[in-house]
């Protein structure tokens, strides 16, 4: 039998990232790898056993968690258990730190002998330095997607390798916005706007309403504009239920293979802060983007942040080149006016879309596609080597 990867990645981004991922370790081992642990549908679909539903480890903040910490505590010792029974060859998590960091940190008091290893690293350079020190002690091995990124590490003993940006190898720079426009029944002179609420809960209920009221307002000015909402399953629910009596014709899609032919379609953008913004980039999208949280949780995120910028585009070409709208910025006409002005300035737009090449530029170790170098770095880590 093939050696065994259990996986963890509890979000949207990270089952996409996830996929990719098993994708490469079967192409690197002729499918002779297994896999086990907990992952969303992309992953599920890749042949992952789920061990639970993991939406619900979808959190967010620090005062979001806190009211889940016994779910979020009683899911960590099932998944222990888990591992305990599989004896996997390596361990390798994604994402949700709240989650993941409790079970590499029993795993490695136990000393177990599982080579444990963390796929993307958590933001040390922008909060919580700290945490650097943390994984250290508690992991084997960690994959970072920015070349910055490792030095943050090695410099406490942490064997870091930086492998690449997964968007790289996303496809959206490649959608059919006609054909999009098409399917859907959408005029090519329409105004098509992107809305992007996010992929958690939280984001959702907090964001979409404020996202709602700008479009009211832009609609005023621009008539002939269309709303396209690209969703996730994790929020599917809350996206449709929202999408009715905006005043201008909305369509929402959830298809992952229309994702890229939707962000085509799209003249400019409304979004979550997040990875999204990475992917409007490579399909060269002009956007704007908003964040809200709990007031206690932004208070406290207050306390630690040492970057000047949220937006990954602003962080590597070191100025803000897509708008940030946060908190208390993230209202209805500050929104409307800033995509006003994506809208009737080209020069805006194309200044935009040089910041994009800069950033995106920035995410490829040497050509080489991120999910194979991630894929061979694991498997130089396998317990088990692959024979």
């Amino acid at each position: 039998m093939g050696p065994l990867v259990y996986l963890i990645a509890c979000e949207p981004s990270g089952d996409q990232l996830g996929a990719m991922l098993m994708a490469a370790l079967n192409e690197e081992t002729g499918g002779q790898v297994r896999f086990a642990g907990l992952g969303g549908p992309l992953m599920i679909a890749r042949g992952l056993q789920g061990l639970f539903d993991v939406r619900e480890l979808a959190l967010i903040g620090i005062f979001e968690v806190l009211p889940k910490a016994h779910m979020v505590l009683k899911r960590v010792k099932t998944t222990l258990a888990d591992i305990d029974l599989k004896q996997p060859d390596i361990l390798v998590t994604i994402d949700s730190w709240g989650f993941t960091g409790r079970i590499h940190e029993r795993l490695s008091k136990r000393q177990s002998p599982i080579p444990r290893v963390r796929y993307v690293a958590p933001q040390v350079w922008a909060w919580r330095p700290s945490r650097a020190k943390q994984l250290a002690r508690w992991i084997n091995h960690l994959l970072t997607l920015l070349p910055f990124e490792p030095p943050y590490f090695t410099k406490y003993g942490l064997p870091a390798t930086w492998v690449g940006h997964p968007v790289m190898e996303s496809g959206f720079g490649h959608g059919d916005g006609p054909a999009f426009r098409k399917r859907h029944g959408i005029a090519a002179d329409r105004r098509v706007i992107g809305i992007l609420p996010g992929s958690r809960r939280s984001e959702v209920t907090r964001l979409l309403p404020v996202f709602k009221e700008t479009i009211a307002r832009l609609a005023a000015r621009y008539p002939d504009l269309h709303v396209v909402m690209p969703t996730v399953n994790t929020v599917a629910h809350e996206v449709y239920a929202a999408a009715n009596d905006w005043g201008v014709p909305v369509t929402v899609v959830m298809e992952s293979d229309q994702r890229r032919d939707a962000f085509a379609a799209f003249d400019v953008a409304l979004a979550a802060s997040g990875t999204v913004s990475l992917e409007l980039a490579l399909a060269g999208v002009p956007h704007v983007i908003a964040y809200k949280v709990n007031k206690l949780s932004y208070a406290v995120l207050k306390m630690f942040v040492r970057t000047r910028f949220a937006n990954l585009v602003n962080i590597l070409v070191e100025h803000e080149a897509v708008p940030e709208r946060l908190q208390g910025k993230c209202r209805p006409e500050v929104l409307a006016d800033d995509l006003t002005l994506l809208m009737r300035d080209e020069m805006r737009r194309v200044a935009q879309r040089a910041d994009f090449s800069a950033a995106l530029s920035k995410l490829l170790p040497g050509g080489e596609r991120p999910s194979r170098r991630a894929a061979q770095t694991i498997l130089s880590l396998l317990r088990k080597p692959v024979t």
